[in-house]
C-alpha cells in the first residue's frame, strides 16, 4: 500500500523566478511524513511527542530532483516503507506533478523523549507501518 497526498505549489515555495526552492522540498518531504503518521497511522505528531513521549526523526536522507516545480502545480506524493529496522525504517517518497519532479528516499528512527535514545518500534507503529511496506521494488 501506498500512502498518497496532494500539495498545490504555494509563492512560499518559490524564488524570484517562480520555481521551487530546493530546500523547501525538504519541508515538503518533512510535512508529508508528518501527515503519513496522523492520517494513516493515526499518530499525530502531538500524540506522539506530547502524550506519548516520542518521535521520528530524520537520520538519512537523498534526493534525486528531476524537473523544476513552478507556483501553482499541483504535486502530487507518494510514500512507502521499503525496510522495518528494530528502531528505525526507511522509506520511498515520489513527487510527480504530473511528470516526475524528485524522488526520495530516507530514514527515520524512533526516538524515545524519555532516554534521549533510539527505541524499538511499539506493536501498534510497527503493524501500520507494515501496511505500507513494499514487498517488491518499484
Amino acid at each position: 500500500m501506498t500512502f498518497r497526498q496532494t500539495r498545490i505549489v504555494e509563492f512560499q515555495h518559490c524564488d524570484p523566478a517562480g520555481i521551487v526552492f530546493y530546500p523547501r522540498y525538504f519541508e515538503m518531504v518533512s510535512s508529508v511524513v508528518e501527515r503519513f503518521f496522523t492520517d494513516a497511522l493515526d499518530h499525530g505528531f502531538h500524540r506522539m511527542h506530547v502524550t506519548r513521549r516520542i518521535g521520528v526523526p530524520t537520520a538519512r536522507i537523498a534526493v534525486d530532483f528531476h524537473t523544476p516545480s513552478r507556483l501553482e502545480d499541483r504535486l502530487d506524493f507518494a510514500l512507502a516503507i521499503t525496510r522495518i529496522g528494530t528502531s528505525s525504517v526507511d522509506y520511498r517518497l515520489a513527487c510527480t506533478g504530473p511528470d516526475p519532479r524528485f524522488t526520495a528516499t530516507g530514514t527515520l528512527v524512533h526516538f524515545d523523549f524519555n532516554t534521549g535514545r533510539s527505541a524499538p518500534w511499539t506493536d501498534d507503529l510497527r503493524a501500520g507501518l507494515a501496511r505500507y511496506l513494499e514487498t517488491e521494488p518499484a
